[in-house]
């Protein structure tokens, strides 16, 4: 056998066999299939540069299976992010990250690839199944998480304010003041959190979880603090699974106390086709204001749906729908609110990541408020429409310790027959997210 570029001595007692490129790669499958790993490696390392893409992106392939049966998943990890970080349609090679990452038993990351690979077109039925198989085996041994983001967050309306003037009308004349006028701030913001699944049997878990979500901003009247917790059982079957929980939440504003909340939720998940996964999302929180109690006290109740749908290995859509209800003391805080959003994601060549989704909500407050319209006071019930437009953008070539540097551009616009209650803001956000 002589490989392309590779010469080699000869008797006359041998026979001089010649391969082509693509006969040399199918040999080298062949010998990684056989568990001949050395020949294999000899023969990957020995052929030339090619210069065709789909033959070099054979090599790099095999050389990742080559590392990852040697028990270099790190390696192989390296391999396929690379490939995938110039070619993220291919299936076979997202299914192959997502069984390295199974070994370091990196759930998520796993889950996230898997679900992009199963809508791939290059895969036979067989793997399909099998992936199936794998995402049961995550969902049982998903048994903790830990999260943690952090950036930067410049607000060109951190206040959430109309300016202008409202006056009205008066014994003494046309009286007027100046409102509040929207108010530029640069912050940081960070999120950390986690969760930890006690195993009770095959199907039965204890989940409990912890989260932190802070801004801090040059202009501290406008920080915020939070923190929720939960605990509670759920249980896991081949499709889906269930987790009921209480919960409770503390938060400050501006570094004073806000509020607090306790009561329970109930978290559903299933996968309806190999394509398309759901959830259902109901919460119930009984609310306690330090400073505002008379007028705000009271509960949230909550019911929220979120669907993901694979296109290919590497585009995906999710689309989001729920209700709100909360019910105050003073009922002209109590209101409804529908809400509804899809987003559109993307593994692009390069490394990039795109997603993009707008979204929008109404409030229905129930009693009506006093306000100035016209120069004069008027009993009014609030309506309100919200949009808002936001874009990510990321890098994976960027991976600093796991992390990579993530932009966040987003508008949101509020309409209102109240107009005081109208803005539009447009926010930046630079973050370090941990890497999928």
């Amino acid at each position: 056998m002589i490989l392309p570029g590779i010469s080699r001595a000869e008797s006359k007692d041998t026979k001089t066999i010649e391969l082509n490129v693509v006969q040399v790669m199918q040999l080298a499958g062949d010998f990684v299939e056989q568990g001949k790993l050395d020949a294999a490696q000899d023969i990957l390392t020995k052929v030339p540069n090619t210069g065709n893409p789909a033959l070099e992106t054979e090599r790099w392939f095999l050389r990742a299976q080559i590392a990852t049966r040697n028990g270099d998943i790190d390696g192989a990890i390296k391999i396929y992010r690379q490939i995938l970080d110039a070619q993220p349609n291919l299936a076979r090679v997202r299914f192959e990250l997502a069984v390295c990452y199974m070994h370091q038993k990196r759930w998520r990351r796993a889950d996230y690839h898997l679900r992009l690979a199963m809508a791939g077109a290059d895969l036979p039925d067989n793997a399909k199944q099998l992936m199936n198989y794998y995402r049961y085996i995550i969902r049982q041994n998903k048994n903790w998480n830990v999260w943690f983001n952090f950036g930067a967050a410049p607000d060109n309306n951190v206040n959430n304010s109309v300016g202008g003037e409202e006056c009205v009308m008066t014994m003494f004349g046309l009286m007027c003041r100046d409102l509040n006028e929207p108010e530029s701030a640069v912050g940081g913001n960070l999120s950390l959190g986690g969760d930890y699944e006690f195993k009770l049997s095959d199907h039965w878990r204890w989940k409990s979880d912890a989260n932190i979500y802070t801004n801090v901003y040059d202009k501290h009247d406008y920080d915020d603090l939070y923190l929720s917790i939960g605990t509670g059982p759920r249980y896991v079957w081949r499709n889906g699974d269930v987790w009921l929980a209480g919960i409770a939440s503390r938060r400050w504003y501006g570094w004073e106390r806000y509020n607090w909340a306790a009561g329970v939720k109930l978290d559903t998940n299933y996968d309806f086709t190999r394509r398309l996964s759901g959830g259902l999302y109901l919460r119930f929180m009984d609310n306690t204001y330090d400073e505002y109690g008379d007028f705000l006290d009271g509960q949230t109740y909550s019911a929220n749906t979120r669907l993901t749908y694979s296109f290919s290995a590497s585009v995906y859509m999710t689309a989001r729908g729920g209700i709100t209800r909360e019910v105050a003391k003073n009922d002209t805080y109590s209101y409804w609110q529908p809400s509804l959003g899809v987003g559109v994601g993307a593994e692009l060549p390069w490394g990039f990541h795109i997603y993009a989704e707008p979204s929008v909500y109404w409030t229905r407050y129930d009693d009506p408020r006093w306000t100035v319209k016209d120069n004069k006071f008027t009993e009014i019930t609030e309506r309100d429409f919200t949009h808002r437009y936001a874009v990510s953008v990321y890098n994976n070539k960027l991976d600093i310790w796991g992390f990579v540097p993530t932009i966040t551009v987003s508008y949101t616009k509020r309409e209102s027959n109240i107009w005081q209650r109208e803005f539009d803001k447009t926010a930046l956000e630079f973050t370090m997210q941990q890497r999928f």
